[in-house]
């Protein structure tokens, strides 16, 4: 038998079981390593924040998923690789080998300020901060005036904020009692990645709903319900949620496989390790050593299919598939109500138009996930 090791359940390795269930391997033993049950699909998120979505329409049963691929789901989370060996240690104290590895374990936001990891809740893991807004709701929702502040400008920092704000506004009977909220971002403006008129776009829609913006904040300190940043000035907040630059878990560079400048796993256009053979990467915690993808789902999502199709030759010692990228991604923001704005390039639109064609993509994504094999 050779031995599959999948470590992580991001979204090229949901699509890898999906494909292993459909066509299986009799002779290959898959092992999914995952601390959690259920994963998260990143489209759905800011939808099932803001109320739009139930738990289970935003996220993929693993261990369902794994039953139809004949894999076995272990509920524990890698530790240590040692990529030469082929062997990877758990949390629980197990050990694994393999023959053929993936790993799709994400990201975290980086948290290099002093007194963030102490005070503030990141978005990710996902789990983690889900469970404190749910607290943040029932304290709303109780009566109390919190401050919110929302670290981080990009994209899923706003979306996060205004999907925040839209379920507190629906919390409380009156919505002027709701909590405030402010975003704070290191650049001179938000969405600094994206055209002007998506930018002009959101501008609009944060001025509408009175969320105080603060741009150039690089904040180079937090103390409890206090951000410091580096002009000096201080900003109070009871809730701050860090959503900034994604960063890459300790262990991949301690594995000895080859990172980039940020840690993340080096791989080349057949999604595998620049410096150990069949060990394959992808989603937000690897990097292409050929071309700089930005850390979007999108991507980990394109990556599924080849990366299905590299496992099954690397098992086989058959020739890889090159990954093609393409230039740019279509961009589908939601305003927290059910609003979105599509960017594509230097082109932007808003409406509720874009709202429903986004929650179109996102459930026909979910239902090859949900339904009978």
């Amino acid at each position: 038998m050779k031995r599959l090791l999948l470590i992580g359940g991001g979204h090229a390795h949901v699509e890898v079981l999906r494909r292993f269930a459909l066509r299986p391997e009799p002779d290959v033993a898959i092992t999914l390593i995952s601390p959690h049950r259920q994963t998260p699909y990143s489209g759905m998120l800011p939808g099932l924040v803001a109320g739009h979505y139930r738990f289970d329409e935003a996220h993929i049963d693993l261990a369902l998923l794994a039953q139809w691929a004949g894999a076995v789901l272990l509920p524990t989370c890698v530790e240590r690789l040692d990529a030469a060996g082929r062997i990877a240690q758990c949390a629980d104290g197990s050990k694994h080998a393999f023959d053929v590895c993936g790993i799709d374990i994400g990201s975290t936001p980086r948290m290099d300020a002093p007194g963030a990891r102490e005070y503030t809740i990141g978005v990710k893991p996902i789990e983690r901060f889900l469970t404190r807004w749910a607290q943040e709701l029932d304290r709303a929702r109780q009566g109390a005036h919190q401050d919110i502040a929302v670290v981080g400008g990009g994209a899923g920092g706003l979306e996060l904020l205004l999907a925040m704000q839209h379920a507190a506004r629906g919390a409380v009977a009156e919505p002027a009692h709701g909590p405030r909220f402010q975003l704070l971002t290191d650049t001179p403006t938000i969405l600094a990645s994206h055209a002007p008129v998506v930018r002009r776009s959101f501008e609009r829609v944060l001025a509408a709903r009175e969320v105080a913006v603060h741009p150039g904040a690089r904040v180079i300190e937090v103390d409890p319900g206090q951000l410091r940043c580096a002009d000096g000035s201080l900003i109070h907040a009871d809730l701050i949620v860090w959503a900034t630059t994604a960063s890459a878990a300790p262990w991949i560079r301690e594995s000895e496989l080859a990172v980039d400048a940020n840690g993340f796993m080096l791989i080349d256009r057949h999604l595998e390790s620049t410096s150990h053979r069949r060990i394959f990467g992808s989603g937000d915690i690897a990097a292409l050593q050929s071309a700089r993808l930005p850390k979007s789902g999108v991507f980990a999502v394109r990556q599924g299919p080849v990366l299905a199709h590299n496992l099954r030759c690397a098992l086989r010692d058959l020739p890889l598939r090159p990954f093609i990228t393409k230039p740019g991604a279509l961009a589908l923001i939601s305003t927290g109500d059910r609003c979105a704005v599509m960017a594509w390039g230097r082109c932007g639109l808003a409406g509720k138009w874009v709202w429903r064609w986004k929650d179109f993509i996102d459930r026909r994504f979910m239902a090859k996930y949900k339904r009978p094999l």
